[in-house]
């Protein structure tokens, strides 16, 4: 796939996903509905926010790191932006519930923080691995 379609494909979906959550917000009664509302509610905001933050993150991060494969850059981009939709949600999930404060957030933060920390130590540790034993895969 070129970086031109993963572009205009990215920014279709976050499209289609802002305007079923726009949709969602105007048709659901917040009051009356069930977990199907809830739940596509959520999942539509998740997804919104997660295209959105996948494409700004790339301009962001091509912008300033030219001399990155594009690849590494969009999988950065993509697995950032999922972690960054998912802290929204759960925040906002949270404060629905009366449920946020600054210990549940500071877990959260330390919580997402450790995993993407997990993730980048996975990757270099599989990277050197493949290199070991002479294998050319990177992705």
């Amino acid at each position: 796939m070129s970086l031109r379609l993963y572009l205009f494909i990215m920014s279709a979906m976050t499209a289609v996903c802002a305007y079923v959550f726009g949709y969602i917000i105007f048709t659901v009664d917040p009051e009356t509905t069930n977990g199907v509302g809830w739940f596509l509610f959520y999942s539509s905001l998740f997804l919104s926010i997660a295209g959105a933050a996948a494409i700004f993150g790339f301009v962001i991060r091509f912008v300033i790191f030219r001399h990155e494969f594009i690849i590494n850059t969009v999988k950065t981009a993509f697995r950032q932006s999922f972690f960054f939709a998912g802290f929204m949600a759960a925040v906002l999930f949270l404060l629905s519930r009366n449920l946020l404060s600054w210990l549940n957030l500071i877990i959260l933060i330390i919580g997402l923080s450790a995993l993407e920390f997990f993730l980048l130590s996975y990757n270099k540790n599989k990277l050197i691995d493949n290199s070991l034993n002479g294998e050319n895969n990177n992705f």
